[in-house]
């Protein structure tokens, strides 16, 4: 198995928040190998010849064609990068599989058939499947004998997939169970040839099934959907569709356990994806900008403009800085991993799950990244933006559904809080003695020593702390009932990790000559004053009188930062970028 070349110390999730880390100890995409370079490479090849010529078609659905193109994706290994080696894959690293679906997220329409292919549709099979199970499907998986997607979603189950109501009924001979129920807003519904269903054992235990269309499903017709205008998007019905008892995926009554689990890989990997759609929005943008007069002059000349597009490059630094941050994370407890491994499973899942608040902030942070990048690519082309005759109209309704795939934001805001509040209250994650050690130091003077962007990156994390000190102080264990407290938490700790990543990667990238200094003093200044907004509504609600004038007190302190000229440095990034006609670092 391909592995990245760097070796990294472990870490628990969530540690970023009371540990140090030096920019040797994370990931970025300058470490990615000539091997890893070389699958980018590939995919570009693939994207030029196969996708890029057929778009129009695709957003016309035109029949058989999508499926024709995912067969030579196939052909290169692009639906088996994650597969094992023994199931006719390619059985390379996280980070191959990254790299792939970042390039292939530059059109959303594209990237659902792909990646639900490739993500959800594959996934459970790998992670959850017995041998026999594996054996039968993976390699018509990993060459696209057969299609996947994953059927979670009901009318009335959304976010609550638990209040599901397919169920499935032991037949009396007892060889099948009978599904009945309905799933809607299925990715690739309308051409998938294999289904991860999720039903209710006699309307009580959540278990998931692999069901074959052919053993009866029936899909609706497609829906007339914003965005993804391309891509397949039905209902589907079960009316006693007998499905073998052999595929039950996984434990009768552990359905959870597979949706959680695909969900929280699934959230890194929208992350990449959101990235390179941004990329894409920002490439676009660039070359409209160089193109377009008013005035008398090309509007990248105006301020106004290079500010926009200084910005959208800053976020996809961001965003991208997390993904490959949190990539390393999972590939440092995969040391040594194979998939002829025994426990080959368990392992992976268990790295994978480490770092499920990470996932969240990555979903969270470069989904709505992308929906800037993607407004102000229209901004940038005016009226232009406005019309189906341009990319960036289509990529702007495309961006809007990636706040709610892999789970809503809200959800997600409510993982990065909830999971590492439960950790703190298990012993599997020091907080609590932070915040208390946070609360001795509150009366010591500034930290001396410190540069400018330590101290930022440094007081943030401080901030955090004190945030979930107050908040937990005040409700205990009814916070998890504070929903608005929590998704502001959740916004302080995925600023904050953010700010380290950009700040610990552009430390690594170093003395060469790049955007990243800039991006990065832009960036942390920014972020801490988003920071600070979330945590004096956090300490508006946790606390009041002289306690409240304490805690202001604190976050003026620690939020307090010099302004860097931020209008000469945007500047300098859209030159850069205008040089080069793309995002550039």
């Amino acid at each position: 198995m391909a592995a990245i070349n760097t070796a990294l110390p472990q870490s628990h999730g969530g540690s970023f928040l009371i540990e140090e880390r030096a920019p040797s100890e994370i990931f970025t995409p300058e470490d990615l190998t000539e091997q890893h370079l070389a699958i980018g490479r590939a995919v570009d090849e693939f994207w030029a010849k196969e996708v890029d010529p057929n778009l129009a078609a695709i957003l016309q659905q035109q029949p058989g064609l999508v499926r024709r193109i995912l067969v030579k994706a196939a052909e290169l290994g692009l639906t088996a990068i994650a597969i094992p080696e023994e199931f006719g894959g390619m059985e390379l690293d996280l980070a191959s599989d990254i790299i792939a679906t970042e390039r292939l997220g530059r059109d959303g329409s594209y990237a659902a058939w792909h990646s639900g292919h490739t993500g959800i549709g594959t996934l459970p099979v790998l992670y959850f499947g017995n041998q026999q199970q594996k054996r039968k499907y993976l390699p018509k998986l990993a060459s696209m004998q057969m299609l996947g997607a994953y059927a979670l979603t009901e009318p009335q189950a959304g976010s609550d997939a638990l209040a599901a109501r397919t169920r499935a009924d032991l037949s009396s001979d007892g060889r099948f169970y009978l599904l009945n129920g309905q799933k809607m807003w299925i990715t690739n519904g309308g051409e998938a040839d294999l289904f991860t269903v999720f039903a209710k054992v006699g309307g009580e235990q959540f278990t998931a099934f692999l069901v074959e269309r052919g053993f009866g499903i029936q899909a609706g017709p497609e829906e007339h959907k914003m965005g993804l205008k391309g891509s397949s998007t039905v209902a589907l019905y079960f009316d006693n569709v007998a499905v073998p008892v052999e595929n039950v995926l996984g434990e009768i009554g552990r359905g959870h356990i597979i949706a959680l689990n695909v969900l929280n890989i699934g959230r890194l990997k929208l992350g990449a994806a959101v990235v390179g759609g941004a990329k894409n929005a920002l490439a676009i943008s660039l070359a409209y900008a160089k193109e377009r007069k008013a005035f008398g002059s090309a509007i990248a000349e105006f301020g106004a403009i290079q500010h926009k597009l200084a910005e959208m490059a800053i976020r996809i630094f961001a965003s991208e800085s997390m993904t490959w941050r949190v990539v390393g994370q999972i590939e440092s407890r995969l040391v040594d991993f194979s998939w002829s491994l025994p426990d080959a499973s368990a392992i992976m899942l268990r790295a994978i799950e480490e770092y499920a608040a990470e996932c969240s902030m990555v979903k969270v942070f470069a989904s709505e990244a992308l929906d800037y990048v993607t407004d102000e690519a229209v901004q940038i082309h005016g009226g232009y933006g406005y019309h189906r005759d341009y990319a960036v109209e289509r990529g702007y309704r495309d961006s809007r559904i990636n706040r709610i795939f892999e789970g809503t934001n809200e959800i997600n805001r409510m993982v990065i809080s909830g999971m590492l509040l439960k950790r703190a209250a298990r012993g599997r994650l020091a907080l609590l003695p932070a915040v208390q050690k946070l609360t001795s130091e509150m009366l010591s003077g500034p930290e001396e020593g410190a540069d400018a962007e330590s101290r930022l990156v440094a007081n943030a994390k401080k901030i955090g702390l004190l945030a979930l000190g107050v908040a937990w102080q005040k409700y205990l264990t009814a916070l998890e009932d504070q929903q608005e407290v929590l998704m502001n938490i959740a916004d302080i700790l995925t600023e904050t990790f953010a700010m380290e990543s950009v700040l610990l990667r552009t430390r690594r990238i170093g003395e060469r000559e790049s955007n990243a200094p800039a991006m990065c003093a832009v960036f942390l200044r920014d972020a801490m004053a988003r920071v600070e907004l979330a945590a004096r509504a956090v300490l508006g609600a946790c606390s009041e009188g002289d306690a409240m004038r304490t805690n202001l007190a604190l976050l003026r302190r620690w939020a307090r930062y010099e302004p860097v000229n931020s209008v000469a440095l945007r500047r300098q990034i859209a030159a850069r970028l205008l040089n080069r006609e793309r995002y550039a670092v």
